[in-house]
């Protein structure tokens, strides 16, 4: 299909956000700003709540597109879970329906299959349509965005690619995101290709860069047309003299979702 022109960016003060919105222009976008904060050097961005429905409708009014960054990050109480991802991504939806906004980019999370074993040794990779087992309430609300684009695919021909993305920042931290990180040239690349690919319905990829210890199957994604030119092993020496190779006898190890399933971290506000 052709680019979209106009995409909603929400969540754009994030950490996500601020990178995508430095390098989505590169590829041709005109991005319409949203998030709950005030978004630095953008005084024309819209500051609003999820909640807002009002405020959500007039934001998506006219745009080609939405990528759906916002809401918690990390792990929270359920309620604040339930306000701002299951219910703000809902109210999301609504707006892009009443609004004929035919096609969505939703930031999903590997959390959505964090208990899912790591591959180790020869295993296989993690395939696409491997059983959902969410770590968190985080991942738990990951699953219901998953689920409400199917229904808003099935019942309202809107389309969305659903993007379980790993680790996004410039350079990975620890020897586990040398497996799932994404560089944010790389996540630039698949929200393009997950704006303009044909006839995507509901899909679902998963989301990093081309990583020699890559843990899940890119196939999805790749048939999207996302062609992944980075690798995290540049970075991997000095991460596992700094912190050694993982142990599958530590649980925060052998799972997917790392220490989201021992320890979570949890959102300051």
């Amino acid at each position: 299909m052709p680019a979209p022109r106009t995409v909603l960016l929400t969540g754009a003060a994030g950490g996500l956000g601020t990178l995508m919105r430095e390098l989505l222009p590169g590829h041709g976008y005109e991005l319409r700003l949203l998030d709950l904060l005030p978004v630095e050097g953008e005084p024309d961005a819209i500051v609003a709540d999820l909640a807002d429905r009002d405020a959500l409708r007039e934001a998506v009014r006219g745009v080609d597109a939405i990528i759906h960054l916002a809401g918690i990050s990390l792990e929270a109480s359920f309620d604040k879970i339930l306000a701002a991802n299951i219910e703000g991504t809902y109210n999301l939806y609504e707006a892009a329906r009443e609004e004929g906004v035919g096609r969505i980019v939703f930031a999903s999370s590997n959390h959505a299959v964090g208990y899912t074993p790591r591959p180790q040794g020869d295993d296989p990779l993690i395939p696409i349509d491997t059983p959902r087992r969410p770590d968190t309430f985080y991942g738990l609300s990951k699953c219901f965005g998953e689920d409400l684009a199917q229904l808003y695919w099935d019942k309202h021909g809107i389309e969305t690619v659903s993007v379980r993305i790993g680790s996004c920042f410039p350079e990975p931290t620890s020897v586990r995101m040398l497996s799932v990180w994404m560089s944010p040239a790389d996540g630039a690349r698949l929200f393009h290709a997950a704006l303009t690919a044909e006839n995507v319905g509901h899909t679902v990829v998963h989301g990093s860069s081309a990583n020699t210890r890559l843990w899940w199957d890119l196939t999805s994604a790749r048939a999207l047309g996302y062609e992944p030119q980075d690798d995290s092993e540049p970075y991997a020496g000095k991460l596992v003299a700094e912190q050694g190779e993982l142990d599958p006898g530590n649980p925060a190890h052998a799972r997917l979702g790392g220490h989201f399933v021992t320890d979570p971290p949890i959102w300051p506000y």
